[in-house]
């Protein structure tokens, strides 16, 4: 029978904007449906919570979390939110429609792949926790059925329903939240989460796309997670025979049961994911694995469960009243998209798995119980003594010294060279994170410096303060700077670097930049010229003008320009300034009395208080001394003006 046609919501429309089309998926806490935006006439998928569950606050807050965390992350590798709303007892997020199927999908179809398609999907979705933990968010539930693969080719993770934001309280008292063929021994042991979780996830994942089969199996939840805890993941090559050990390394690594020695986040496993690919050969990438069983499509160990946390010996005996029995185990049914070219199947109704025999249950946490009873043991005696050394691998200077200092431990810091860590995460401490303190420390943390060598980053064309931002990433530090005329830079870019782009030197060299001062303007001369005209000159040139506040005396007019910073002829670059000191006329200057003194004595006397000088011989040859001078002795006047003498007559 067609569940589809009972769908209360199926034909109507959600919140006066969603036409609901058809019921794609049911799962635990929600349905989702292929829906239609009338107002932006697009198809997409509505979220729609259960409205039993809309009473809960807390499933409300974790779906509007899911909302606000995937909005902020916008990448492509990701399915994008773009709503989020209510309508009565419907709370929905309105996202994404990708046309295509799940990694489940292509697994239980095909079973193993080649090592180069389960990269290329692996890639894709370790982009897109990248994203995610860089932005401090940990998706917590990373799956087969949380990987979308469009019929386009593209690959996107879904479904961050089970997000936290880093920093926030992470653990949880009686229960773990994730599916237990994917959960880090840190989840399931203390129930806390971090990045790491989802290293560790994406590590079982990927043994899963190479092998066709997941790395733990059992006939009940406990028993995997006993074997979470207590066995490494088994290198892909043990089950398919000639796999690269490249492959075998990514998957050891993502797996390691000590979170501390997998790589921080997905960043970094991407990285190593990249390495690893690029020492491979195409007969190696394109091995085709034998024929593995298909997955089969149920068993408990691959839902999403809330999952019971043993809890120490020494809790609160109203913690363990909280914990549920293990045969009472909650999950939630996968949500499941058609593979590509084939219908959307019935829906299917959410049901229950039988409840497995209590014996087996019991034993496994009874084994779980002994090995958590000693560790608890063991803290309760040195509780007093010992502090543990938090997590700090790939956190910050600062954020490290943060959380010892909450721990109450004291902190040494020394630099090393790693190619692996950033410049300026820590790289190591002594002593190692989870490792007990005596008493306050202190801990040595070893921040990263970098790699040994550093090559010269491109920079030729980028403005300065982006060069000075792309080298303080790389390691490097901008050295002098100095300008250049360049008729083929634009001004303000760089032309070249000293030592050149490419080239190797070690870390925290300066690097010398020469930027352009692009084209070079002539400067010309205006002194003389009134203040707009001078100005105008000037900036039609591609000069600033700056006028000097105070005038001076000068034999320019007053109000004209006396003199201007920058010689006739200079080079300057566009936009440089030139300063122009504007006349205030010329000073008034005491005239010496010449008269009786010989011409070229008078001359010189004139000549050395500022005038000019214009001799009137009327008779030559009669007589050569001064009998008359325009401006009497005595008398004033301005400063390089002209004062006529006359020499005697008969």
């Amino acid at each position: 029978m067609d569940t589809t046609l009972q769908d209360p919501l199926v034909g109507h429309l959600l919140d006066g904007r969603y036409r609901v089309d058809a019921r794609i998926a049911v799962g635990g806490m929600a349905t989702v449906y292929r829906a239609l935006d009338t107002r932006l006439d697009r198809v997409l998928a509505l979220k729609v919570m259960h409205p039993a569950l809309a009473g809960d606050v807390a499933f409300v807050e974790r779906f509007i979390r899911e909302a606000k965390s995937v909005a902020r992350l916008a990448h492509p590798n990701v399915v994008a939110v773009f709503d989020q709303g209510a309508q009565g007892a419907y709370v929905y997020l309105a996202m994404e429609y990708v046309e295509g199927c799940t990694l489940r999908d292509v697994l239980r179809e095909r079973g193993a792949l080649q090592p180069r398609a389960a990269l290329d999907i692996l890639e894709p979705v370790l982009a897109a926790l990248g994203a995610a933990h860089r932005a401090g968010f940990v998706h917590r539930d990373m799956k087969p059925e949380n990987v979308l693969i469009g019929d386009d080719g593209r690959v996107k993770v879904a479904d961050f329903g089970l997000v936290r934001v880093l920093g926030d309280v992470t653990n949880t008292t009686g229960t773990v939240l994730g599916t237990v063929s994917y959960l880090a021994p840190e989840q399931i042991e203390h129930g806390t989460s971090d990045t790491r979780v989802d290293v560790y996830a994406c590590g079982v994942v990927l043994h899963e796309m190479l092998t066709g089969g997941k790395p733990h199996a059992g006939d009940t939840p406990a028993q995997v997670l006993y074997l979470h805890l207590n066995e490494d993941v088994p290198a892909p090559s043990t089950a398919v025979p000639g796999l690269a050990a490249e492959l075998d390394g990514i998957v050891a690594a993502a797996t390691a049961r000590d979170p501390d020695l997998r790589p921080y986040d997905a960043v970094a496993l991407l990285a190593l994911a990249r390495e690893a690919r690029s020492r491979l050969s195409d007969a190696q990438l394109d091995a085709v694995p034998p024929k593995a069983k298909p997955v089969p499509a149920g068993g408990a160990e691959g839902r999403t469960a809330v999952i019971p946390r043993v809890l120490p010996a020494e809790e609160p005996s109203r913690d363990r009243d909280r914990r549920r029995k293990p045969d009472g185990v909650h999950r939630t049914s996968r949500l499941e998209m058609a593979p590509p070219d084939l219908p959307h199947p019935a829906p299917r109704r959410t049901t229950r798995t039988t409840p497995p025999p209590r014996r087996g249950i019991i034993a496994a946490i009874v084994a779980v119980l002994l090995i958590l009873g000693v560790g608890t043991g063991v803290w309760y005696i040195n509780s007093g003594q010992f502090t543990r050394v938090p997590s700090l691998l790939g956190q910050t200077e600062q954020e490290a010294k943060k959380r010892l200092a909450d721990a109450g431990l004291d902190v040494n810091v020394g630099n090393d060279f790693s190619d692996t860590f950033e410049r300026g995460t820590v790289m190591g401490s002594d002593p190692d994170s989870r490792a007990r303190v005596r008493g306050g420390g202190p801990v040595t943390i070893v921040v990263s410096r970098g790699p040994k060598i550093v090559k010269v980053p491109g920079l030729e064309g980028s403005t300065l303060a982006e060069a000075r931002r792309v080298l303080k990433q790389a390691g490097l530090a901008a050295g002098v700077v100095t300008r250049s005329f360049d008729d083929n830079v634009e001004q303000g870019a760089v032309i070249r670097t000293d030592p050149a782009s490419g080239d190797e030197v070690r870390p925290d060299s300066g690097i010398r930049l020469v930027v352009s001062k692009g084209s070079p303007v002539e400067v010309e001369d205006v002194t003389g010229e009134t203040e707009e005209d001078a100005t105008a000159r000037l900036t039609d040139a591609g000069l600033k003008v700056r006028i000097a506040p105070a005038r001076v005396n000068s034999p320019e007019d007053a109000g004209s320009v006396a003199r201007q910073s920058v010689a006739e002829g200079a080079e300057l670059a566009r936009g440089d300034t030139v300063t122009l000191t504007l006349s205030k006329g010329p000073r008034e200057v005491a005239v010496p009395d010449v008269t009786g003194q010989k011409v070229d004595e008078a001359k010189n006397a004139l000549e050395d208080a500022g005038f000019e000088v214009s001799v009137d011989r009327s008779f030559p040859f009669l007589d050569d001394t001064v009998s008359e001078q325009s401006v009497g002795g005595g008398g004033t006047a301005p400063e390089g003006s002209t004062i006529t003498i006359k020499t005697k007559g008969l």
